[in-house]
C-alpha cells in the first residue's frame, strides 16, 4: 500500500542525501585542501558523473573517469591509471552508507533491536564490504547478507529493498566514481603529477 510506497520513498531520499553529503562535506573539503578548483573539478568531471549515474556500473565508466582525469583535469596518465583503476575496486563510500542505510531500514521494519556494538559491527562490515562489493549494477545487494545476518536483520529485507535499488545504485555509482576522481586529483597534486594549466583550463570550459 501507500505506507510501503512512501517507507521505500524515504529511504531513496536518504540515499541520495547521503551521498550528497559525502560529495559536499567529504569530497570537497579534500579539494580545497589540495587546493583545486571545486567547480573546475566538477566540470572536467561532468561527463564521467552522468555516465556513472545512467549506468550505475563503476567498471563500465572506467574508461570514461581515465579520460576526464587526464584530459580535462591535467592528471598525468600513470598516475590515474594506477588510482582510478584501484578506487573503482576499492573506493565504495556510497555503497558502504547505502548497506548500513539498508540495514537500518531492515531492523525498523522487522522490530530488531539494535545495540550500540550493533551499529558499530554495521559500520565495520558495511566499509568491509563495500570494498569486496562488484562495480556493477546490484553489486550492493550481494553483501547485505552477510551484515543482516551478523545483526539479527531478517534476509527478507532483500526482497523489500531489491524493487528501488537501481534507483539508489544510479546515485550510489555518481558517488564513487566522484571519490575516484577527487583522490586522483588530490593525489596527483601532492606528486606533482598535473598539469596546473589544463586544470585551471577546466574553469573555462
Amino acid at each position: 500500500g501507500l505506507d510501503a510506497v512512501a517507507a521505500l520513498g524515504k529511504l531513496v531520499a536518504l540515499n541520495y542525501a547521503g551521498c550528497l553529503l559525502i560529495i559536499a562535506i567529504m569530497y570537497v573539503a579534500i579539494l580545497l585542501l589540495s587546493r583545486v578548483s571545486v567547480i573546475g573539478f566538477f566540470r572536467g568531471m561532468i561527463d564521467a558523473i552522468a555516465v556513472a549515474y545512467s549506468t550505475a556500473s563503476s567498471s563500465a565508466t572506467l574508461p570514461v573517469t581515465l579520460r576526464c582525469t587526464q584530459r580535462n583535469l591535467g592528471v598525468s596518465r600513470p598516475t590515474s591509471s594506477f588510482i582510478v583503476s584501484l578506487g573503482s575496486t576499492i573506493n565504495m563510500d556510497g555503497t558502504a552508507m547505502y548497506l548500513g542505510l539498508a540495514t537500518l531500514f531492515g531492523a525498523q521494519i522487522f522490530g530488531v533491536d539494535l545495540s550500540w556494538g550493533d551499529y558499530g559491527m554495521i559500520a565495520l562490515l558495511a566499509t568491509v564490504g563495500s570494498i569486496g562489493a562488484a562495480g556493477i549494477p546490484g553489486g550492493g545487494l550481494v553483501m547485505m547478507g552477510a551484515i543482516f545476518t551478523a545483526v539479527g536483520v531478517p534476509l527478507e529485507t532483500i526482497a523489500f529493498v531489491a524493487g528501488v535499488d537501481r534507483i539508489m545504485d544510479m546515485m550510489r555509482t555518481a558517488t564513487n566514481v566522484t571519490g575516484d576522481a577527487t583522490v586522483t586529483v588530490a593525489t596527483a597534486t601532492m606528486l606533482g603529477e598535473i598539469d596546473k594549466a589544463e586544470l585551471a583550463s577546466a574553469d573555462d570550459v
